[in-house]
C-alpha cells in the first residue's frame, strides 16, 4: 500500500474552502430533501405511529450508523425502537422481530444484500417496510410498503466514493420521522425528562423542591418570643444564612437573615431584643411540589435571595432551600 508522507504544513486557506464547500454542499441537500418531502412522509409517520410493536431500524455500514442513531432517538422520545444488524438477523437475530412491528431500513443504494435477504421473512410475517432511499427504483424500494426518496446529488467526499452527503439527508430524514412521531403522540418535557433520568435535564424537569429541601434538625427555625441571641445561634449553628421564625400556631411569621443581624450589630442593638421587632414579615417562600428549576428562577429574580422557605397550603413551614442545595443536587 502506498504511503503519503506525514506533514506538519497544510494550507489555512485550503483546508478552510473545503470545509465550507463541505458544510454548503450538505446543507443544499437537505434544502433539497425538504422540498422534496410528500405525502409518502405523512404515510410513513403514520405507520409508525398505528405500529402495535416496535420500530426495528437496520442498515449496514454507514446506513447502520445512521439506523442506530435513528433507534435512539425514537426510543428516547417515546416510540419504543431499537436497532438490528442485519448479518446477525440473518443469524439467529430475526427472532426479535415480531409481526406487529415496523422496520424502517435505512440504504442509499437499495441494492444491500444483507437487507434483501431480510424481505421474505418480513413479508411471511406481515411486517410493514419502510425505506429511506436514494433510489426508488431499487429491489428494496419495490418489496418495500413504503420508500423515502434521500437521494443526494453527490456526496461532499472529493473522490465522491465516502458517504457525507448521503448519511447527512439520511440523518435528517430520520430526525424529521421522530420529531413527527414526537409530536403527534403530544410527548413533553415531562416525558424526555422521565428517558433520561441520568442527565442534566432530567434533574432540571425531575427534581422537585420536596426532594431536596432541608427539613428537621437541619431547619433553622426560632418562635416570635425568640431574641436576636436565639437568632445568631440558629443562623450560625445551622449554615443557612437565615432563620425562619413562627407565630403561635406554627405557621412561619417571618425570616431574620445574616444580613438583618449585621445590621443589628452595626446598630449594637441589644442581643434580648424581642426577634418579632426585628424580622422581616411576608418572607418569600415555595411550594414542596414545585420544580427546584422553579426555584433557581425564583432566587435569581430581583432581588436575589440565597435560600426559600417551602411552606404547604396552611403557611407551615415545612423545609427551607439554599442555593447551594441547589448547586449540590447539579440543578444549576
Amino acid at each position: 500500500m502506498e504511503r503519503h508522507p506525514e506533514t506538519s504544513q497544510i494550507s489555512a486557506a485550503h483546508t478552510l474552502i473545503l470545509a465550507k464547500r463541505v458544510l454548503v454542499l450538505e446543507a443544499n441537500a437537505i434544502t433539497d430533501l425538504a422540498d422534496r418531502i410528500d405525502q409518502t412522509f405523512v404515510d410513513a409517520v403514520a405507520c409508525i405511529l398505528n405500529c402495535r410493536g416496535r420500530v426495528v431500524a437496520t442498515g449496514i455500514g454507514k446506513s447502520g450508523h445512521i439506523a442506530r442513531k435513528f433507534a435512539a432517538t425514537l426510543a428516547s422520545t417515546g416510540t419504543p425502537a431499537f436497532f438490528v444488524h442485519p448479518s446477525e438477523a440473518s443469524h439467529g437475530d430475526l427472532g426479535m422481530i415480531q409481526p406487529r412491528d415496523v422496520v424502517v431500513a435505512f440504504s442509499y443504494s437499495g441494492e444491500t444484500d444483507e437487507l434483501i435477504a431480510l424481505v421474505p421473512h418480513l413479508k411471511r410475517e406481515a411486517v410493514s417496510l419502510i425505506l429511506l432511499t436514494g433510489n426508488r427504483q431499487s429491489a428494496l424500494a419495490r418489496a418495500a410498503d413504503i420508500a423515502l426518496d434521500a437521494h443526494v446529488v453527490s456526496e461532499a467526499c472529493p473522490l465522491g466514493l465516502a458517504p457525507t452527503t448521503s448519511t447527512t439527508v439520511a440523518l435528517a430524514l430520520g430526525d424529521a420521522l421522530a420529531v413527527a412521531l414526537l409530536e403527534a403522540r403530544g410527548f413533553s418535557a415531562e416525558d424526555f425528562a422521565r428517558s433520561h433520568p441520568g442527565g442534566s435535564l432530567g434533574r432540571r424537569l425531575l427534581t422537585r423542591v420536596s426532594d431536596i429541601m432541608r427539613t428537621g434538625d437541619a431547619l433553622p427555625v426560632i418562635h416570635e418570643q425568640a431574641l436576636l441571641r436565639d437568632a445568631l445561634v440558629e443562623i450560625s449553628g445551622k449554615g443557612m444564612g437565615m432563620t425562619a421564625i413562627l407565630d403561635a400556631q406554627q405557621k412561619l411569621s417571618g425570616i431574620f437573615t445574616d444580613g438583618d443581624l449585621r445590621r443589628c450589630l452595626e446598630k449594637n442593638a441589644a442581643l434580648d431584643t424581642p426577634i418579632h421587632t426585628l424580622m422581616k414579615r411576608s418572607p418569600r417562600t415555595i411550594a414542596r411540589e414545585r420544580l427546584a428549576v422553579d426555584a433557581v428562577a425564583l432566587m435569581e429574580a430581583p432581588p436575589k435571595i440565597s435560600q426559600r422557605l417551602v411552606v404547604d397550603d396552611d403557611q407551615h413551614l415545612v423545609g427551607a432551600l439554599h442555593l447551594h442545595d441547589l448547586f449540590r443536587a447539579r440543578i444549576l
